[in-house]
């Protein structure tokens, strides 16, 4: 079990990794855009990379390649709602293909998705942290090097718990 704590530690087995959390801290989610980290026990779906800026990545959960086309849905007005999406589009959504390194590597959490619950928040990701780990919109965020050797000893069973 990988446990994230405020102010911004996640921990599994004998990791202690420095994270970041939403600017709205950890909470009980309302709506979408409310800058909140959801409280609760998630699973690890799959991993989405960037093959041309993370090298030999290793990982026992399903790996994704990201291409320049694909996003993910934010707009609670589509059906494609909390969902990977292939751009362009016309609803409201991530990219995930993107210039600094935020999504060179992203762990998709099962939040919101079974059912999805429209306005109640998609995407949170488990991604790479921005410098001096500044808030997220709701995603935990890691260092890059933290979240591969996370990665190397994470699977499918993992699961994690914001509290």
């Amino acid at each position: 079990m990988i446990i994230v704590k405020k102010p911004g530690y996640l921990i599994y087995k004998n990791f202690k990794f420095r994270c970041s959390i939403g600017e709205s801290g950890i909470g009980n989610k309302k709506k979408e855009g409310d800058g909140i980290t959801p409280k609760g026990i998630f699973k690890l779906t799959k991993v989405f990379y960037r093959e041309d800026k993370v090298k030999n990545i290793k990982a026992k959960i399903k790996k994704i390649k990201i291409k320049k086309n694909m996003g993910w849905c934010d707009d609670p007005k589509s059906k494609f709602y909390n969902k990977l999406v292939k751009l362009p589009n016309k609803f409201s959504n991530e990219k995930l293909y993107r210039k600094g390194d935020v999504y060179d590597i992203v762990i998709v959490l099962n939040y919101n998705m079974q059912p999805i619950i429209k306005n109640k928040g998609s995407a949170i990701f488990i991604h790479v942290a921005k410098k001096n780990y500044k808030p997220t919109a709701g995603c935990v965020a890691l260092k890059k090097k933290d979240l591969i050797k996370l990665l190397k000893y994470i699977n499918k069973k993992t699961k994690i718990c914001i509290n």
